[in-house]
């Protein structure tokens, strides 16, 4: 092959390349395609291992499972039976606020892109892209999930576009907590006649309608103030190591 049909081949490859990159309507079907991809793998290789469990470890497994099923079905049950007795009082006292708290798991399918492990693709039934969602694991906040070319994306803490309003310390004190894509998170924001101390414990706010108040985020590092406001590094609760599934919450109230 001769040096200018290749040169002519690499410029194609190029072109094609970048258009795929920067025009979303050539971007978008493409990770629809690929994810729908991942997902079928994911599912396949959930299925076989599910399989080789159930004959390896299936009496232990199956003890332990119904055991953790019982116990969830109780709590889910006492929860819904709180949520219903403060609806009715709030009907008691002609209130019009109601409690209808919805959380769904969802699978994380792959990274965005290489290299950076601050955003994950979800697998998410029912996705409306025009909400952001609150990213949680266990009882810890781990990011929020955003539209990008009508998907679910989700950005971990990390990621410097994940933002939410949080409470600090005994006094509640406010901020808005994102990233920096470094090992800590920040909150900014912090009024200046606030205490804020080494130690302090961070936690969601539910004031920016994406958490359940008191969710937990992690605790204050260091604190430095400027224009009349706080800043606080904080060390996050949630710890990234390969997490497949994540609860998303649907609606706070």
């Amino acid at each position: 092959m001769n040096k200018e049909l290749l040169s002519y081949i690499s410029i194609i490859i190029a072109l094609a390349v970048g258009a795929m990159y920067y025009n979303n309507a050539i971007q978008s079907p493409m990770i629809g395609a690929l994810n729908a991809i991942k997902t079928s793998y994911h599912g396949s290789v959930e299925f076989i291992q599910k399989k080789i469990n159930k004959h390896i470890f299936q009496a232990a497994t199956i003890e332990e499972l119904s055991e953790k099923l019982q116990n969830y079905e109780n709590n889910h049950l006492v929860m819904q039976q709180l949520a219903a007795e403060i609806n009715e009082l709030y009907s008691e006292n002609n209130s019009s606020l109601k409690l209808k708290p919805q959380v769904s798991l969802v699978r994380a399918i792959s990274y965005q892109e290489f290299g950076n492990f601050n955003r994950l693709w979800l697998d998410m039934p029912d996705y409306n892209s025009s909400k952001i969602y609150g990213l949680t694991y266990k009882e810890f906040v781990a990011g929020i999930v955003i539209s990008k070319n009508n998907k679910p994306l989700a950005l971990l803490n990390k990621d410097i576009k994940s933002a939410y309003s949080v409470f600090i310390g005994e006094n509640n004190a406010p901020g808005i907590a994102h990233g920096n894509n470094e090992e800590f998170i920040v909150v900014n924001f912090i009024p200046s006649w606030f205490e804020i101390n080494e130690g302090d414990e961070v936690v969601s706010s539910g004031l920016d309608n994406i958490f359940f108040t008191g969710l937990k985020v992690g605790r204050v590092k260091s604190v430095s103030s400027s224009q009349g406001y706080q800043t606080a590094v904080v060390e996050q609760y949630y710890k990234a190591n390969e997490t497949n599934y994540f609860h998303v919450i649907r609606s706070v109230r």
